[in-house]
């Protein structure tokens, strides 16, 4: 059974005293490319967060669709801007994930094999992680991700410290990833990803969600103030 749509309502995250996520009330549903887009210390990441289940909301509920809570850990997946590597080589990275899923042997290689295909990794495989490059680590982790075959990724700020060919690298797979039926719900400060990537665009300022629209519409004309001040490069408050 799908997971999606994941509803929020009204929900909220506090922490020393101040709301960091203020009454956020949303559907994320399946299809288009959803990037959460704002300035730094927006709430970007603390909203993916909550969306992925590592934080519980102070109030409000997260909720997926007809899901019990191990049902949607398995159905969704989340790629950090600094993916931690296990100290084993390629290969037994993407592995891993698979065999804490009970993914029988022979499968498992099949999607090894094509995770690392797909992310241009085949002939790293058996190279230890650690010695990876910043990009090739960003291209392991979302072959990580992606042999998990899940229902919808996060992806929080993943190509924010590589050079331009590594981030290339890395928004081709996403499209990738997106073709393949997966759910892509990013965030990003960078406006330039997000005109090359978004279908549709979640715009955070101080933790709320100020705009959603058509990422066409959004930067044609947004229709919310901080979303507006943040295109034309004026700095938010």
């Amino acid at each position: 059974m799908a997971i999606l749509p994941l509803r929020l309502d009204r929900v909220c995250y506090r922490a020393g005293g101040h709301d960091l996520i203020a009454d956020i009330s949303l559907d994320i549903s399946a299809g288009a490319k959803t990037l959460l887009l704002g300035a730094n210390g927006a709430g970007k990441s603390l909203l993916l967060r909550l969306c992925h289940g590592l934080l519980g909301p102070s109030s409000g509920t997260v909720r997926w669709r007809g899901a019990d809570a191990d049902q949607a850990r398995r159905r969704q997946t989340m790629v950090f801007q600094s993916p931690v590597m296990l100290r084993r080589s390629v290969r037994a990275n993407v592995a891993y994930g698979l065999k804490l899923r009970g993914i029988g042997r022979v499968a498992r290689a099949e999607r090894i094999d094509t995770a690392l295909s797909d992310t241009g990794l085949t002939a790293l495989a058996d190279r230890p992680a650690r010695v990876l490059s910043g990009g090739e680590r960003q291209r392991l982790a979302l072959a990580r991700a992606w042999a998990l075959a899940p229902e919808i990724l996060f992806l929080d700020e993943p190509t924010a410290n590589l050079d331009p060919g590594a981030t290339a690298a890395v928004e081709a797979i996403v499209e990738q990833i997106h073709r393949a039926g997966t759910k892509i719900v990013m965030a990003t400060h960078d406006l330039g990803q997000a005109r090359r990537l978004a279908d549709e665009v979640l715009f955070l300022d101080r933790g709320r969600v100020t705009e959603r629209a058509e990422a066409a519409a959004f930067f044609a004309g947004p229709a919310s103030d901080p979303a507006a001040a943040f295109l034309e490069g004026r700095l938010l408050w």
